[in-house]
């Protein structure tokens, strides 16, 4: 069911058009549809049929036509009666009206941010609604005033939005200055469209005859508005609207609050090919400005000339862009600066000194580098924007596409860049998200399927990526392509080191927007990296340095200062390992050796799991021999098999992973074995950390086997204070936590033990955080159960990330006690054959397997009684 009241008041349903008899059933219908879905009061319904003579039972009266309506209608239920009125039960949209109103709203939205060409589309179907005068068949002239009154207004704004565009037709707009001949907007107009039609005297005319009606009818002088459109017309310009968009516009909030509050009147919009910079600047800027595209261009002020629609004359450009601009408050965006920076630099100079109501949004992929000039990054989407953009780009080609896991994927693999995201989301048209994931390996190739209607640099992303290439200097190419080794970013030392370019080259590519540089590192979007890498690559170079790092890192690891030195190995992750897996693949001796130097950080780290598949590899390549160098890549690459090292193994130890592996495997050594002459080297070792690893393990040694809690004790705060005065946390956490299990007071062990959880979280040891987890919850175990199983699953929670499949083990063993305490066999005996399918090989899985079988007879036994 329609309801059409803008012209003859009609109804349609499905069937077709509605008669509806009479004119008091066709006023109340159009009184009813001007205040769709609401309850229209009864006295006011009665007012509006009846006027001042309504009959003596006015009620019945109203009754009797409403009746009248619902036969006609074909039912009672679209004039629903309430005690305070009637109502008629349909939805806005289907009173053409109402569908009016929003469409006019939306239409004037879309002008008022520069969208004339969204504004024309909706304020024309607005307006195509109308069939003649509002309500011309029945008594309603106050509603119809203001109806009419609604459709001059969207007609104004429509006639605007063709304005704007440049294609506004003569003769409608002088007859709406016909219409209302006091209305300087429509006067404007008229002038605009007889000057974009190439009728300039006539435009001059009209602006005479606007400043004679006006000063004989209501003694005024033109407005300042329409005094500056008669100076456009004088000077020869043409408004000239922004490029319209067809696509929504998408995040970028803080950018657009940020350009918004800046007050500087020149403001460039910087970063990388593609970040969505044009498209940003297009959004910020106001309806009026004037939009200068200078990718094409070689001549910067003669590029502005056009844009402002102005005739060449014997003065030179720059002076007769002053002349347009100096009394205008104007706003130009100079779109694309970089391939013609230097003349950008020096015109927008020239114009902020001689206009000074003039800003100048420009967009580059480096600075102007004027004075005055403020910088606007435009940095890559965040996630969630970039997921958002890709959805909204995928509907275009592909209505039924959902947002799915893969989506944020291919966002995050493509840096979050608009435009490869867009040339992405194109691809949905025939290619899954999982199959377009598959394939961002070679994304040159798949991303090259852009709007044809782009310019070329935008079509592709190989072509986005090369202009800013071409416009390189050799210099500044070879570091591009240098710095695109480092998976992981670069410091300045090592740029210098491994490139041999100075800090000069490096800042103009930062300048360039090639490159990031944020808390002292310098790195590439994915992209412009892969791109770059292309044309060289200094692997070896590369391999050497991070080995070098690796090599004075190890010991350091385990000083006063480990917490820095940690964090700058954490930086050089990526690094290090591509340094791995190069030199596997080109130098299997120095991988060898940097995995040795490597051991110790990466066990700290939590990173054995993650390497582990690079290690293997190592091993195949590397011959069979009895070294450390060889019993470290054995314990990294097959663990089952490290104990069979130790037996041909020979000092001096210099890689502390050694001893901690053969720990694992091994368990504390027996009292009453035959000593190794391995162990005696280990143990007269002079190196202060061994020194503090032995007392550790003669404490844990000396109470385990021979029961001494109070010699326990006192070797282990020896061992912390060795610990301690090399400023070494690792170890220190390790003894805090012996010295917890050795205390017969339930509340110190506690304590304790959240001190070790506070020296390895400093250090950011992963391994030691999960297990140290499951220990305060079983110190936790009779206290605080509650507590206990939140620790518990925290602890399995670290493991699991961690890799630790011993933990997990444990973990699930407390979660089984507590199951069990509270009388639920059937869920400790679930977690307790779990935890055994997660055990192995080696000293620590037999240790916790002992523990999972102890408490699985305690469940039989409870069960038997």
């Amino acid at each position: 069911m329609h309801v059409g009241i803008l012209g003859p008041v009609e109804a349609h349903s499905p069937d077709g058009k509605i008669a509806i008899g009479g004119p008091r059933p066709r006023t109340l219908l159009a009184l009813l549809a001007l205040r769709v879905g609401e309850i229209v009061p009864l006295d006011r319904l009665v007012d509006e049929l009846y006027g001042d003579d309504p009959p003596a039972d006015a009620a019945n009266a109203l009754q009797g036509q409403v009746s009248r309506l619902r036969r006609a209608l074909g039912g009672a239920g679209l004039v629903e009666f309430h005690p305070a009125g009637y109502r008629l039960a349909l939805a806005p949209e289907q009173v053409d009206a109402h569908r009016f109103a929003a469409l006019a709203a939306d239409g004037q939205q879309a002008l008022e941010r520069g969208d004339a060409q969204t504004a024309e589309s909706l304020l024309s179907e607005a307006l195509g609604l109308w069939r003649g005068p509002a309500l011309a068949d029945v008594p309603a002239a106050g509603h119809a005033t203001r109806l009419e009154q609604q459709r001059s207004a969207a007609t104004n704004s429509l006639v605007a939005a063709r304005t704007r565009l440049g294609k506004a037709d003569v003769r409608e707009v002088q007859e709406l200055v016909r219409q209302h001949p006091l209305d300087e907007r429509l006067r404007g107009y008229l002038m605009q469209a007889l000057h974009q039609d190439g009728r300039q005297a006539e435009a001059l005319q009209a602006f005479e005859d606007a400043r004679a009606l006006l000063a004989d009818e209501l003694g005024v002088d033109p407005s300042p508005e329409l005094r500056a459109i008669h100076v456009r017309i004088l000077r020869g310009q043409t408004h000239r609207e922004l490029p319209a968009q067809l696509t929504s516009f998408v995040g970028r909030q803080e950018e657009l609050a940020r350009i918004k509050a800046l007050e500087s009147r020149l403001v460039t919009l910087t970063g990388p090919g593609g970040a969505g910079k044009t498209r940003l600047a297009l959004q910020a800027a106001p309806p009026t400005a004037v939009f200068v595209d200078l990718a094409p261009v070689r001549d910067v002020a003669a590029a502005t000339l056009q844009a402002l629609g102005l005739k060449e004359t014997v003065l030179e450009p720059e002076d007769r862009l002053t002349l347009a601009l100096r009394e205008r408050d104007a706003t130009l965006i100079l779109d694309n600066c970089e391939h013609v920076v230097v003349q950008a630099a020096r015109l927008a100079q020239h114009l902020l000194s001689t206009c000074p109501s003039l800003r100048i949004l420009a967009t580059s992929r480096e600075p102007l580098g004027i004075t005055g000039e403020t910088l606007c990054p435009v940095p890559p989407l965040e996630p969630e924007q970039s997921a958002a953009l890709f959805t909204d780009r995928a509907r275009l080609v592909n209505p039924n596409f959902v947002r799915d896991e893969q989506t944020a994927d291919i966002c995050r693999e493509l840096d979050g860049l608009p435009l490869a995201i867009e040339l992405a989301a194109a691809r949905t048209r025939s290619l899954t998200t999982k199959e377009i994931a598959d394939r961002l390996s070679d994304r040159f190739r798949l991303l090259t399927k852009g709007n044809r209607a782009a310019a070329p640099r935008h079509q592709t992303l190989r072509a986005v990526v090369e202009w800013s290439w071409d416009l390189l200097s050799d210099e500044e190419r070879d570091l591009a392509a240098c710095l695109a080794t480092f998976s992981g970013g670069a410091t300045l030392e090592a740029v210098e080191q491994v490139c041999g370019h100075d800090l000069e080259v490096l800042d103009a590519l930062v300048d360039k927007s090639l490159v990031e540089a944020v808390d002292g590192r310098y790195r590439m979007l994915e992209t412009i990296r892969e791109f770059c890498s292309r044309h060289k690559r200094v692997d070896a170079e590369h391999a050497a340095y991070f080995h070098e790092l690796a090599r004075l890192a190890d010991p350091e690891l385990r000083r006063r200062d480990q917490v820095e030195w940690f964090a700058r190995m954490t930086a050089e992750h990526a690094n290090l390992l591509q340094a791995v897996e190069w030199t596997t693949a080109h130098e299997p001796d120095r991988a060898l050796r940097l995995v040795r130097d490597l051991a110790w950080y990466w066990y700290i780290k939590g990173s054995r799991t993650e390497v582990r598949g690079l290690a293997r590899t190592l091993l195949d390549r590397v011959p069979e021999e009895s070294t450390e160098e060889y019993t470290v890549l054995v314990a990294l690459a097959a663990p089952e098999r490290v104990r069979e090292r130790f037996v041909e193994l020979r000092g001096p130890i210099t890689q502390p992973f050694v001893l901690i592996a053969w720990a694992m495997m091994s368990g504390p050594p027996d009292p009453s074995a035959p000593r190794t002459p391995l162990q005696e080297e280990v143990e007269s070792s002079d190196d202060p950390w061994v020194q503090g690893l032995i007392a550790f393990s003669n404490s844990y040694t000396g109470w385990t086997v021979r029961g001494d809690r109070e010699l326990a004790i006192e070797q282990s705060r020896a061992a912390l204070r060795q610990f301690q005065d090399l400023g070494e946390r690792w170890g220190a956490a390790q003894v805090l936590d012996v010295l917890a299990t050795l205390t017969e007071d339930p509340h110190e062990a506690l304590a304790l033990t959240d001190e070790a959880l506070r020296v390895v979280a400093e250090l950011g040891a992963r391994e030691e955080l999960a297990e140290l987890r499951g220990r305060r919850a079983d110190r936790l175990l009779d206290l605080d159960p509650v507590q206990a199983e939140r620790e518990y699953h925290q602890a399995l929670d670290l493991a699991t990330h961690a890799g630790l499949a011993a933990t997990r083990a444990l973990a699930k063993t407390g979660l089984a006690r507590l199951a069990q305490r509270r009388g639920d066999p059937a869920r400790a005996e679930l977690l307790l054959r779990e935890a055994q399918r997660e055990l192995g090989h080696g000293w620590m899985h037999a240790a916790a397997l002992r523990q999972v079988d102890e408490v699985l007879s305690e469940l039989g036994r409870s069960r038997g009684a």
